[in-house]
């Protein structure tokens, strides 16, 4: 008696789409999203981005709020397998890159423990684009030689923060914070307590690239008011450090803004 076919398990391309701007998808991501069966999409994927899908794709919001609790996470890991073992093709898509600040090393480690296969797909980060279009170079041969870069909203599983902000001030010329909207004032606190000026630029730049975004610019001792008088919502990037002056230059996308 023949043997009942077993079907093949799918496979799953965790993929970033970029800051926003549909234009900076990658020619691989747009490719992939013509052909693949199930698109899990993020919060901050924009929409233009899915209207490049196919019709016949079945397009899933996996997103998640600041605040929301980690079970999402794993909800998102089921459908993931769901639909890999129904043999399908499936297009995880994050907003700018899956491995900076996009938990697509987590997603990768639960596929590979499942034995599903998948490929990663980098994306323009949300960080490079933000700064860019903000008209901020990250580096500068007089200004600035070292980046890093930061969370400000870390795992809520953690029992104390794991970043030390004394040795972040004294190694980097340039500071580039996620997701740090929502505790700014702690971060500013723990930026001048760890010996950095309350003159310091820093530039806090909402919506980065797409049609709404603002470039709200002030020093640490002034940014919590401006971000207050012009009502600033995430999502956010904020840049810290001298090349955030040189925006008066280079600035090429004119958006509203506060001056410091």
């Amino acid at each position: 008696m023949e043997q009942p076919k077993v079907k093949p398990k799918g496979k799953v391309y965790i993929c970033g789409a970029g800051p926003g701007d549909p234009d900076l998808l990658t020619l691989k991501a747009y490719k992939l999203l013509s052909k693949c069966d199930v698109i899990l999409y993020d919060r901050l994927v924009n929409k233009r981005i899915l209207k490049l899908a196919s019709q016949h794709s079945k397009k899933v919001y996996v997103g998640r709020e600041s605040g929301d609790p980690s079970t999402s996470q794993d909800i998102t890991n089921e459908l993931m397998m769901k639909y890999a073992q129904e043999g399908q093709k499936i297009l995880r898509l994050k907003g700018g890159d899956p491995f900076i600040f996009g938990r697509g090393g987590e997603e990768a480690e639960f596929l590979s423990y499942n034995n599903i296969k998948f490929e990663i797909i980098p994306g323009v980060s949300s960080l490079n684009g933000a700064a860019v279009y903000a008209g901020i170079p990250l580096t500068h041969r007089e200004h600035s030689s070292s980046v890093v870069l930061l969370t400000g909203h870390e795992s809520v599983s953690k029992k104390r923060s794991t970043i030390d902000w004394s040795s972040v001030c004294k190694a980097a010329d340039t500071i580039a914070i996620f997701m740090g909207l929502e505790q700014l004032g702690y971060i500013i606190r723990r930026l001048i307590s760890s010996g950095m000026s309350n003159e310091t630029k820093i530039a806090i730049i909402e919506n980065a690239t797409t049609t709404k975004q603002r470039v709200i610019i002030g020093n640490l001792d002034n940014i919590e008011k401006k971000v207050k008088q012009n009502r600033v919502h995430s999502p956010t990037i904020i840049i810290v450090g001298n090349v955030v002056g040189l925006r008066n230059k280079i600035e090429w996308i004119p958006t509203i803004e506060s001056k410091w």
